[in-house]
């Protein structure tokens, strides 16, 4: 009987157990829904994620865009002022690095318009925080008769090939020095024949091309801002190459002073551009400036061109 008994007892003690548990747990539970309680943080919080080395702020990815002068044609070496400016923005002791030069021997306003829609193109100034532009001598000078000798400069505009004339009985370009556009495989000036009294360099002549040229070239420096709003874009002026030819000096200034001020009006209304001046570098230094073609920069030329962009960009 007594064994009976406390084994009652054991039951019911390990019962009340069990049951004030139960209770503790659901006043737990019940605590735990109305007031919750998160995990106690173990470390402190990840700090903010810095910017790759390839972003950083003061690295300089240029990219250069436009015609023959872009493209150094005229320069022995090969720099042009684009290697040019690279090299003396590296040895002033800034982070520089050429993504590519995209300059065409030929290449008008209407033919940079055109490359600007190509993907590889638009990738490329995405890429770029320092965009320099060459374009609007082959605008304003082709097709003139530049010595007054009856040899006319024809330029293809995307390629720089001569355009042959229907009245050619040969069939084919003539080509002669000095003067005019490259042909884009050689330092052969591209001509040909005119028609009498046709393609002449005047005033009337080269003027007549600039407000359709200088609407494209708005076009183009809007179209660069829409890919890259980032990049800062340096525009190359244009110089008068026949100021030593005494019947090209005066409507040749005129062209390309009429050519820069509508070219500083458009850049004038973009904080991020700049245009990069010219002409007074080659006014009266012609000899020692222009290469044998006589429209191209030599190496000098082309380096007094770069210091000015260093000096910009700078």
């Amino acid at each position: 009987m007594k064994d009976a008994k406390w084994t009652w007892r054991g039951v019911s003690l390990i019962s009340a157990l069990a049951t004030l548990l139960l209770i503790a747990g659901f006043v737990y539970a019940v605590g735990d829904i109305i007031n919750p309680q998160g995990e106690a943080l173990t470390g402190s919080l990840p700090q903010a994620t810095t910017a790759p080395e390839a972003a950083a702020a003061d690295e300089l990815k240029i990219l250069a865009l436009g015609d023959s002068l872009a493209k150094g044609t005229g320069d022995n070496s090969g720099s042009g002022f684009v290697r040019r400016a690279l090299d003396g923005l590296t040895q002033g002791g800034a982070k520089a690095g050429l993504l590519g030069n995209m300059g065409i021997n030929g290449l008008t306003t209407a033919g940079l318009q055109t490359k600007l829609q190509e993907e590889g193109v638009q990738y490329a100034l995405r890429q770029a925080n320092v965009v320099l532009v060459s374009i609007g001598g082959n605008d304003l000078f082709r097709g003139s008769d530049i010595l007054g000798n009856g040899t006319g400069v024809q330029a293809g505009e995307a390629a720089g090939t001569a355009e042959i004339p229907a009245d050619n009985p040969e069939g084919s370009a003539s080509t002669v020095q000095p003067t005019g556009v490259l042909d884009g495989k050689s330092d052969t000036l591209v001509t040909s024949t005119p028609k009498p009294g046709e393609d002449e360099l005047t005033p009337e002549a080269l003027l007549s091309a600039l407000p359709e040229a200088a609407k494209r070239l708005g076009e183009i420096l809007e179209t660069i801002a829409e890919i890259n709003p980032q990049a800062q874009v340096y525009y190359v002026g244009l110089y008068n190459p026949f100021g030593d030819i005494e019947d090209l000096l005066v409507p040749g200034n005129q062209a390309v002073t009429a050519w820069n001020n509508a070219a500083m009006d458009i850049i004038n209304t973009h904080s991020n551009m700049t245009l990069v001046p010219t002409f007074d570098l080659f006014n009266r230094h012609l000899d020692k400036y222009l290469s044998s073609d006589h429209f191209h920069p030599n190496g000098d030329g082309y380096q007094r061109i770069s210091e000015r962009i260093v000096q910009a960009i700078r």
